[in-house]
């Protein structure tokens, strides 16, 4: 265990996309940086060296197995000794049309979205801001979606992960306030990332771009920045909010 005491934030999905660049970004503004991946590890590599600063490290886990939270937590704690910021980034965006799948389809689309999307970040959040209570002081953020604010007939289980996350989000805001542990969630739509590449510059690009009243969609660029905001500047007040960023596609009340 190390006794250094540079801030430390795990980022999960942290090989590619929104949260390379969180990391990117987290590891500037001189945090030592955990980068979870699932199993591409010349990606993560690849992040690795472009982080500024040093003590950062690579964690590989399956947050889709039951065990993997605890086991990625546990991992980084033995690493460092402490956990500052935690972002949920990893998750998984799958077709399954309603109308379409097999219940078997259904089911499995299902039980691997809300491991990856919902309970894994339900979990991590938990073992984190428990010690981060007892420290009296940590932030939490969650990628959220703007998918979460409307049910999708392909994508049911990834919208009703995202808005579960939401709810998750007030819930440990509203239990670990007290405890100034702060915990924001991040909600925006399309991301320039290679996730959603297939859908924002494929045979649907101009109906995408159409659909948002800005007339683009997020980079991973944009979105980090305000993950990076939100785990070092954020006045505490803001705990339990949900940030949209979708170019005004989607104006809540």
């Amino acid at each position: 265990m190390s006794p250094n005491p540079t801030p430390v934030a795990l980022v999960t999905g942290a090989s590619r996309g929104i949260g390379r660049c969180i990391a990117q970004k987290l590891a500037a503004r001189g945090m030592r940086v955990a980068l979870h991946y699932r199993g591409n590890r010349a990606a993560a590599e690849e992040t690795l060296r472009s982080l500024a600063g040093e003590g950062h490290a690579l964690f590989a886990a399956d947050l889709g197995e039951t065990e993997a939270p605890a086991s990625l937590y546990e991992a980084v704690m033995a690493q460092y000794g402490r956990l500052d910021v935690l972002v949920n980034n990893a998750g998984i965006f799958e077709m399954h049309p309603i109308a379409e799948v097999d219940y078997a389809q259904w089911q499995d689309a299902w039980q691997r979205t809300l491991a990856l999307n919902l309970f894994a970040p339900a979990h991590l959040t938990f073992l984190a801001a428990r010690q981060m209570a007892a420290r009296g002081d940590g932030r939490v953020i969650n990628i959220s979606s703007r998918g979460a604010f409307g049910g999708q007939v392909t994508t049911s289980a990834y919208s009703a992960s995202k808005a579960a996350l939401n709810s998750m989000g007030h819930s440990f805001a509203a239990a670990y306030g007290p405890a100034q542990v702060l915990v924001f969630t991040i909600a925006p739509s399309w991301v320039d990332t290679d996730m959603a590449a297939p859908h924002i510059h494929g045979p649907r690009h101009d109906e995408v771009r159409k659909k948002i009243p800005l007339g683009r969609v997020n980079t991973a660029e944009e979105v980090a920045a305000t993950a990076a905001w939100l785990a070092l500047d954020a006045p505490a007040t803001m705990t339990g909010c949900v940030i949209d960023m979708n170019g005004a596609v989607l104006m809540r009340p």
